[in-house]
């Protein structure tokens, strides 16, 4: 499989909900780092909206990315067949073969068949550009729904792009989400985490580490996942919590990735 860096290694650096650095980081910012890290594939998701760039930072981007050699992937929140559409427009400028979808709340209430109806139209145009749509499993869709709606529509288009965290806020334990969505993944996005026990000892909290520190198996996790092809993207990103200041924060995310790349490494060398 092929380590990539995901846009979402960066929330703080490029904003996040109602924070917004001095100086943003810009997509071709993520690409140099990619670069500096010897990544070959970068994953541009929703926090980092192409679909709002202009046409000439989109083709600058798409000629910068063939010439070092760096694969792109591409990301958007929320079903919308508009929006699809106009990301597989973009995927074809920039030779992504794979869009990421994230469902929201409101995506998590239609019912299966409809959704399985609507998709058709949407990936015959995918298909039409060699380009396959993974679903995420994010944190509003339970992971049974996922498999029947893959098993509805039944195309090899269509796949998961297993997230081996975000499904513990729909209730369900990675091993378990992972174990049932693996034979679907297309895509991977690899994170670590820890469960801290509360300092007053109410309850508890799930934090974002650095990856080989905390819960995450991923041998095991890899195991699951060896029928991916060769050039199935893993992408790494990661649950950083604010730190003491701003500056530290925006720094931290560097030196995390820095630390998680180099532990990918290790259990894919090759990659």
């Amino acid at each position: 499989m092929k380590l990539g860096l995901g846009s979402y290694a960066f929330r703080w650096n490029i904003g996040i909900g109602g924070f917004r650095p001095s100086v943003p980081m810009t997509p071709m910012d993520v690409l140099d780092k990619a670069q500096a890290l010897g990544l070959g594939l970068v994953q541009y998701a929703d926090n980092i909206p192409l679909h709002l760039r202009d046409k000439a930072e989109i083709a600058e981007l798409a000629s910068e990315a063939r010439q070092r050699g760096i694969t792109l992937e591409l990301g958007m929140q929320s079903f919308d067949a508009e929006g699809i559409r106009q990301y597989l427009d973009l995927c074809e400028i920039l030779d992504a073969r794979l869009l990421r979808i994230a469902f929201d709340a409101a995506d998590a209430g239609l019912p299966i068949e409809q959704l399985a109806t609507q998709f058709g139209p949407i990936l015959d145009a995918a298909e039409a550009r060699d380009v396959r749509l993974a679903i995420e499993n994010h944190f509003n869709y339970p992971s049974p729904r996922l498999v029947r709606l893959l098993d509805a529509v039944d195309r090899p288009s269509l796949g998961i792009c297993l997230d081996v965290a975000n499904s513990i806020c729909a209730r369900e334990w990675p091993e378990h989400t992972i174990a049932m969505l693996a034979p679907y993944a297309i895509n991977l996005h690899l994170k670590d985490y820890v469960i801290r026990p509360d300092e007053n000892g109410v309850g508890f909290h799930i934090e974002g580490v650095q990856l080989g520190r905390g819960l995450t198996d991923i041998d095991w996790v890899l195991g699951q996942l060896d029928h991916m092809p060769q050039d199935a993207g893993v992408i790494l990103e990661h649950w950083l919590p604010m730190q003491d200041s701003v500056n530290a924060t925006l720094q931290a995310e560097h030196d995390w990735l820095d630390e998680t790349v180099g532990t990918a490494r290790k259990y894919l060398p090759a990659a």
